[in-house]
């Protein structure tokens, strides 16, 4: 009898281990936000989220967040460099991180970078803390801490905190800057792409846009690289959806994938807005280089 039930408990034990991975990572799954539409929510003075659930002819999540420069409080701020001996510009740190350690109310992730792996779910490069160097321009203000890469396009907000996207360099008397890869849209008209290899594929994405005048700013994230849920967009993809967008100028893509990542202040606590999706973790935010954020005043109670 004792026998019997140690081999019971050995068995249990081990079914017990082997399925817990398994339904851990299920867990994680149903942390993400629902897969619903959301109408357009003011989030602090001056700022709209909004998001948007589509499934033909793929599922995706769309999240859009609308800006007005001009609102009183609204400042940026792109991560500060601190280049060192090591010839590396800035140690790298999640959305998160960044939103906690400059306390903003609302970020994004930001430029191209390197050195970037990722073998595994434990292998990958950078972790929080480690150095990388950033592809493109990058200001942060007022602050020259990466040079400029030809060809790589350059968001810039200059002291009056008007938005606007440069070839390669930012004006001199320019507070923030980030550069991306590629420019989507231009005076209003798709731009075609196929300067790098991945425009064709589906992947997580983030692109910024600014409307005629520089004083609205919109940060598009779209989540991907999880079937039924969220698969990603073609940069052909992202385009188009950045088109529909009323008022768009220009547009600009910025670093996706597993870095693609929307965060916010709630009170004391940082909540993530969309699904990272980083070393094949769902919601897993991966340590990048520089990000974009905002500060902002609370929604004013009535």
């Amino acid at each position: 009898m004792n026998k019997r039930f140690l081999i019971k408990t050995i068995l249990s034990f081990s079914l017990v281990i082997l399925l817990t991975p398994g339904l851990l990572y299920l867990g994680l799954h149903l942390t993400r936000p629902l897969p619903i539409s959301k109408q357009k929510q003011k989030l602090f003075q001056g700022i709209t989220y909004q998001r948007i659930r589509r499934s033909k002819p793929d599922p995706l999540m769309v999240h859009i967040v609308k800006i007005d420069l001009t609102t009183p409080g609204i400042k940026l701020l792109v991560t500060p460099g601190k280049p060192g001996e090591d010839n590396q510009d800035i140690a790298a740190q999640t959305t998160s991180e960044f939103l906690q350690n400059y306390d903003l109310q609302l970020a994004i992730n930001g430029s191209f970078f390197h050195p970037f792996y990722v073998h595994s779910p434990i292998d990958y490069y950078p972790h929080s803390g480690e150095r990388v160097n950033i592809l493109g321009q990058a200001i942060s203000q007022g602050k020259i801490y990466s040079s400029v890469n030809e060809d790589w396009p350059v968001l810039c907000i200059s002291p009056e905190n008007k938005a606007e996207i440069y070839p390669d360099t930012c004006p001199q008397n320019t507070v923030q800057g980030i550069a991306g890869n590629l420019i989507l849209v231009k005076k209003g008209k798709p731009i075609k792409v196929k300067k790098f290899s991945d425009h064709n594929k589906k992947f997580p994405r983030t692109a910024v846009a600014i409307d005629k005048t520089g004083e609205t700013l919109w940060f598009i994230l779209i989540d991907g690289r999880q079937p039924f849920y969220s698969t990603g967009v073609t940069l052909a993809t992202l385009t188009n959806i950045i088109q529909e967008i009323e008022g768009v100028e220009t547009a600009l893509n910025l670093d996706g994938g597993g870095s693609t990542t929307l965060v916010i202040s709630e009170g004391t606590d940082t909540k993530v807005l969309n699904a990272p999706f980083h070393s094949r973790i769902p919601m897993r935010q991966r340590p990048i280089a520089n990000h974009i954020g905002i500060y902002a005043l609370p929604i004013e109670q009535k």
